[in-house]
């Protein structure tokens, strides 16, 4: 019985994976925010390109 006890009382695996959910989720929203940027930027360029002709 203490052998299960001490398995189902480990949670290294579980903590592990939350911290790798949530650098992902962090992943995530930082390319979705650099993508947004990105465009906004090139819309800028191009404005400014035009201007100048």
């Amino acid at each position: 019985m203490k052998i299960i006890k001490k398995i189902f009382k480990n949670e290294d695996g579980a903590t592990a994976i939350e911290y790798g959910l949530i650098a992902a989720l962090i992943a995530v929203a930082a390319i979705t925010a650099m993508t947004s940027l990105g465009t906004n930027l090139t819309t800028t360029f191009n404005k400014v390109a035009n201007n100048l002709k």
